[in-house]
């Protein structure tokens, strides 16, 4: 394993990036756009949404990941997704990556776009541009500046969310730095989450793309906050190469070392929008352990995070395991019920509260307390072999139906 070391900052702790946030006039009174930019070049990943409706700017972004696999900058704004707006929509990406070209020097299909806000509606496109010219001579290398950015890429998200760790590669320091925004719409197989890592490490387009592909697996895609896919998912992970180390071309030591530090960034994100799902007050994770392989553990996990009288229960405080079982039973994955233990575990200590499918003699007083967290973990140990996947979700409550019956207003 190697040692992954956390320090404070965000998309700007990597070496030669910059970044800005700022208020456009997209939203009242809010900074709705943001920027990352770095002079060198960067090679570039991305993940995306497995929506068939998708947003301009993700078709945007899959040419460039996809055909020009580099980049300088990135444009993102809140407010408006940009998503089912026709040639229009293509055309205000086309229009965004032109506008920050000129003023950087660059090519267009260096320019990286992301929008999330309101489906239907399209970009104002005056705004959007205005918002680059004022962005342009802001951008610093600062952690402040990498902040504002993450701040406002935020749509209902209540909290920033911003990491940034470093690991030993080859006798260099390489730092891997990310910030993201999700909320709500937030379902497995991403969700509506912008995420933006930068890494100064030095390594090949190829194992960059395969890196990412892996690592959300296990990150984003086992989050879900209500059960929809968006639109507008997308990761994006740009590498520029300051570090200093040998570029990594193959993987060995220090390709895992690399894959490491991203998944620390990743896994911290994912939790972070699991835990700040709309109206949540919990963070919930859900452990399948002994399961005979991985993929009938992570099937039966996001069976039970995304099961909505799971997660109602969650909220109310009630060891209602039977909800859990059920959501087991229909998952379709196969397991013996009768040999399922279960646990519930916070801050507040653990209890057993199923064995072997059935009801232990426990303590609904000492339940309720440890379900009263703001972090609380449900362990179905199936005993069927040593594979193990976890999911995070949250819990559901009244303000998540109040925030989403009038967010467009």
């Amino acid at each position: 394993m190697a040692q992954v070391t956390k320090r404070s900052g965000g998309v700007t702790a990597a070496q030669g990036f910059q970044a800005i946030g700022i208020a456009a006039g997209i939203k009242k009174k809010r900074k709705d756009m943001a920027m990352i930019y770095s002079a060198a070049q960067c090679a570039v990943a991305g993940t995306f949404t497995t929506n068939l409706v998708k947003a301009a700017p993700v078709k945007w972004d899959q040419q460039i990941v996809y055909g020009n696999k580099t980049a300088h900058a990135v444009v993102v704004n809140s407010g408006v997704a940009n998503a089912c707006t026709g040639e229009e929509g293509m055309r205000y990406c086309r229009e965004t990556a032109q506008k920050a070209a000129s003023l950087f020097g660059i090519e267009e299909n260096q320019v990286l776009v992301a929008s999330t806000g309101v489906i239907g509606k399209q970009i104002p496109i005056d705004k959007i541009e205005a918002g680059i010219e004022a962005m342009r001579p802001l951008l610093e290398g600062s952690e402040a500046a990498g902040t504002l950015a993450a701040e406002a890429i935020m749509t209902t998200d209540t909290v920033k969310k911003e990491i940034a760790v470093c690991v030993e590669i080859a006798g260099k320091t390489v730092t891997v730095g990310g910030m993201c925004k999700g909320s709500g719409m937030i379902h497995p197989n991403m969700c509506t989450m912008l995420s933006f890592v930068t890494t100064d490490a030095a390594i090949s387009q190829e194992l960059l793309q395969k890196a990412l592909s892996a690592d959300i697996r296990d990150t984003y895609n086992m989050v879900s906050v209500d059960g929809d896919t968006s639109t507008n998912d997308t990761c994006l992970l740009l590498a520029n190469g300051l570090a200093g180390n040998p570029e990594i071309v193959s993987e060995g030591e220090d390709y895992q070392k690399f894959c490491e530090a991203l998944n620390t960034v990743n896994t911290y994100l994912a939790k972070q929008m699991a835990a700040d799902g709309e109206g949540a007050t919990a963070l919930f994770e859900v452990q399948v352990t002994g399961a005979e392989s991985k993929e009938q553990a992570v099937i039966l996990s996001k069976s039970i995070v995304t099961s909505s009288l799971t997660k109602a229960a969650i909220f109310g405080h009630d060891a209602n395991w039977g909800r859990i079982l059920c959501a087991m039973g229909y998952s379709g994955a196969q397991f013996d019920p009768e040999k399922v233990d279960l646990y519930f575990q916070s801050a507040a200590g653990r209890v057993k509260i199923i064995e072997n499918g059935v009801a232990t003699d426990y303590s609904e007083e000492e339940a309720t307390k440890i379900l009263s967290e703001k972090e609380v973990t449900a362990v179905a140990d199936i005993k069927m072999g040593d594979a193990h996947a976890t999911a995070w979700g949250c819990d559901l409550t009244y303000d998540y139906v109040k925030i989403n019956a009038d967010y467009r207003s």
